[in-house]
């Protein structure tokens, strides 16, 4: 997709995320904040609460010269598309999680959600924003780059459950299995890969 521009979220340009977040599905009350909190602090806030978390963060990335918590994909001055990244000891639920294990202690960036306006989607807007987000973590220094994709093959899935990108998305630039999701026992959820992208 060559007809978009894809920048940090910085806190001019707040009003765009909170538009496309406010077409409606899940970011209209997650607000990129179900990774970023524990468990209980996620349930336990509003969706103001959310919304006002984000924000913050993205003003105190600016201020601390800090990477922002994700990027921007704009088409003729709109924002149609976001994806959120970081170094993964930010997302507090993965650090926390029994499910998605970290793979090794290497302090890997984390690619998390991917949200695409309607408007937007059937046009590879997710791999140009992969793309950027690649580019973002090695001007940031990141070793390597992890994601935790869906399985897509000979099924349909609704829009609303690729938030976290697929498989085929993440091994078109080039990330690689490194492991998979655990069931709530423990045992490996091939369905669900770890994948993740050596960046040194």
């Amino acid at each position: 997709m060559t007809d978009v521009e894809i920048r940090p979220l910085t806190p001019d340009r707040w009003p765009d995320v909170a538009a496309l977040f406010g077409e409606g599905g899940d970011p209209k009350w997650c607000w990129c904040m179900w990774w970023r909190l524990r468990a209980k602090d996620f349930s336990a806030a509003r969706v103001a609460d959310h919304r006002a978390s984000l924000e913050a963060r993205t003003v105190e990335a600016a201020a601390d010269n800090r990477p922002a918590p994700g990027l921007l994909a704009y088409r003729d001055g709109r924002a149609v598309g976001w994806v959120s990244l970081g170094p993964r000891d930010d997302f507090e639920r993965l650090r926390r999680s029994k499910v998605i294990p970290a793979i090794d202690e290497r302090p890997v960036w984390a690619v998390v959600c991917f949200v695409v306006s309607e408007s937007a989607r059937g046009t590879r807007l997710a791999g140009a924003l992969l793309d950027a987000a690649i580019g973002y973590a090695r001007e940031h220094r990141a070793v390597a780059l992890e994601a935790y994709p869906v399985d897509t093959s000979g099924t349909h899935l609704s829009p609303a459950s690729l938030f976290p990108g697929t498989v085929g998305t993440f091994r078109a630039a080039g990330f690689q299995v490194v492991g998979s999701r655990l069931s709530q026992q423990g045992e490996p959820r091939p369905e669900r890969p770890i994948v993740r992208l050596e960046l040194g």
